[in-house]
């Protein structure tokens, strides 16, 4: 019934379709299995996507050939570049999708990719022979074989679901939990944990008083997430979200309902997300706040289903809707359904290699929550190098790894697999050494050339990225060679609150100055608003990205200056044999902790939670450097 495949992708969340969709346009032959057909690409939480570090993935993402940015571009309903009141590296892009156009556009682009097969069924078993996977058994009992393996079950690995005193087997609600595989895993020597997530109640939108909230509007400029052409709505076609908060009574009202929460009686093993809080949590960490913020999401263009953030809680339904109810604008709110708490399996991360297959079995990968992460962004990045990677693997070629200093997508797997993780991991901006370098503005510059390289990134890709640069490089000479004089400049220097100039001087150096931008060097001079014009043609970003490196150069510099050092670290392999209990002047931490992690370089070696600088010494000096 079934050929042999290249790859098998197990679960069709963000994960495995990013997985399925890499391997297929990089040769291989994919099938893709799903518990329900009807549920790929399924937005189980919050409908968006993006956010603080999260938009930087998704554009490095769409950099590397992935879809999500083109499916987001194609379903949002609202798009906000968050943090512009700050430095580039910080701009994060955000959009509020229509949550079923979302899973339409991603299934359509599976669909349309060639090699791609599918097939809904539960997979309950590996099958595996010496140290190597090489096929899956369905629920139905079908063997399906394969080169490469990636597992992405997301919270359905004997998935629990909490609402009050009830439990409910389940990876989502009304969808049943996947057993077998966590079992199996165990017994083949993984470790594995408990971990829970939670979503808010949904809410009829007719049912809202709006005109009691904040509304809160998309931006004029639609940036969007492709470096493609995707066709985006237009700005008027955006819809509002809404903000309002909680307030005392809305507590005291949840505050009725802790003696049947599953969180506080501990009904819950696994550790909930730290940033990502349920509202019974929030009031009691925070027991000082007498509000909390709620915002107040559209869940697509033709639905009035309303997704209320910020108020995912696992307490009884009834009590949730009575607090709901004193919340301002939902005094006569109407409940779809009510929030609830999972809880899920997961795999410590530690036990994979950095190309996201696993350290015990050969040709098996693991990627997005079953590694311990939460996330649409995390979970469809790790799908995509897992993918990658099935596809290198199945096909004898070598891994495809990304550094911390080329990509989010690399310090979010490199934390994984240095660190572990013990609650949900989500990226944040904070979380980058080197951020200045990783802005979302320039993901295409610094990764679409190398997936271009494996395969996976098209050539029209790559020459978008080319004529960016050009088309930068010639604007910056440009802006090097022409000067204004101080009568010219000084008119628009003092309507910015700028020191005015007393002699003639280079635009490039006016740009430099945090309150101006090219809009005021425009005005300065009318030869490179011509030649901006010109090139704008070309590729609509030349003009910022010229901005923001003159703007930025010293840091940028500075940063790469950094980088540069920390990567000769990188370039320091260690054998994997290497038995650090014979290194005596190793500490006992760091020879328990590189044992069990085994690194492939001292720049992994020296971010193990544990390992000293003299530990790193040690090491450079038994290795001869």
């Amino acid at each position: 019934m079934f050929p042999e495949y290249d790859v098998i992708v197990v679960g069709a969340g963000h994960a495995g379709c990013e997985a399925a969709a890499a391997s297929a346009n990089l040769g291989s032959k994919v099938l893709l299995i799903t518990m329900n057909m009807q549920t790929i690409a399924q937005m189980s939480c919050n409908p968006a996507m993006g956010g603080i570090a999260k938009g930087q993935i998704v554009r490095e993402i769409d950099a590397l050939g992935g879809y999500s940015g083109i499916v987001t571009d194609e379903s949002m309903i609202q798009f906000r570049m968050l943090n512009r009141s700050k430095g580039p590296a910080m701009w994060s892009p955000r959009a509020q999708s229509d949550r079923m156009l979302f899973a339409t556009k991603w299934r359509e682009m599976l669909e349309q990719t060639p090699n791609v097969d599918f097939y809904q069924d539960m997979v309950n078993e590996l099958l595996v022979k010496d140290g190597r996977v090489y096929g899956v058994v369905s629920g139905l009992g079908h063997k399906i074989t394969a080169k490469s393996v990636v597992l992405t079950n997301g919270t359905f690995l004997n998935g629990i679901i909490h609402i009050g005193e009830k439990q409910l087997g389940g990876g989502r609600m009304a969808e049943k939990a996947a057993t077998g595989i966590t079992e199996q895993l165990v017994s083949l020597g993984f470790i594995s944990d408990r971990l829970k997530t939670g979503t808010p109640p949904r809410i009829d939108g007719r049912s809202l008083d709006y005109s009691k909230m904040e509304e809160q509007c998309g931006d004029e400029e639609m940036v969007g997430f492709s470096y493609t052409d995707t066709k985006k709505i237009t700005t008027a076609q955006q819809k509002s979200c809404w903000i309002t908060y909680t307030n005392t009574e809305v507590h005291e009202i949840l505050k009725t309902g802790f003696e049947q929460s599953p969180m506080f009686q501990g009904r819950i093993q696994g550790t909930g997300p730290r940033y990502c809080p349920s509202i019974e949590d929030k009031i009691n960490r925070f027991a000082e706040r007498d509000r909390h913020q709620l915002f107040v999401e559209p869940e697509g263009f033709n639905t009035v289903e309303i997704y209320v953030n910020g108020f995912s809680s696992s307490l009884p339904e009834e009590v949730q809707y009575q607090a709901l109810k004193k919340v301002p604008g939902f005094e006569n709110c109407k409940m779809f359904r009510p929030g609830y708490a999972i809880e899920y399996d997961y795999f410590q991360p530690t036990q994979l290699k950095f190309n996201l297959e696993t350290k015990l079995i050969e040709n098996l990968f693991f990627a997005g929550q079953i590694n311990g992460t939460t996330g649409y962004e995390e979970a469809a990045c790790q799908g995509l190098m897992a993918g990658i990677n099935a596809h290198q693997k199945a096909t004898n070629q070598e891994p495809f790894i990304l550094s911390r200093s080329e990509a989010y997508i690399g310090v979010l797997i490199d934390d994984l697999i240095t660190k572990g993780t013990k609650e949900p991991y989500r990226m944040f901006t904070s979380r980058a050494e080197y951020r200045i370098l990783l802005r979302q503005d320039n993901a295409d510059i610094r990764l679409t050339p190398i997936g271009h390289a494996i395969g996976l990134a098209s050539d029209d890709a790559l020459n978008r990225v080319q004529k960016k640069n050009a088309g930068t490089e010639k604007l910056k000479r440009l802006l090097e060679k022409e000067a204004v004089l101080p009568d010219v400049a000084n008119r628009i220097l003092t309507i910015k609150e700028s020191a005015p100039i007393n002699q003639q001087v280079r635009l490039s150096s006016l740009i430099t100055r945090p309150n101006i931008t090219m809009e005021e060097i425009f005005e300065m001079n009318a030869t490179v608003k011509s030649e901006a014009a010109i090139l704008t043609e070309s590729h609509a970003e030349i003009v910022s990205q010229t901005e923001i490196q003159l703007k930025y150069d010293g840091y940028i510099n500075r940063e790469q200056d950094v980088a540069k050092k920390m990567n000769r670290l990188e370039e320091v392999k260690i054998p994997p044999t290497l038995d650090y209990w014979s290194l005596v002047s190793l500490s006992s931490e760091a020879k328990e902790k590189l044992t069990a992690l085994k690194p492939a370089t001292i720049g992994q070696a020296s971010r193990v939670s544990g390992v000293s600088p003299s530990d790193v010494s040690v090491l450079l000096i038994f290795l001869g450097r």
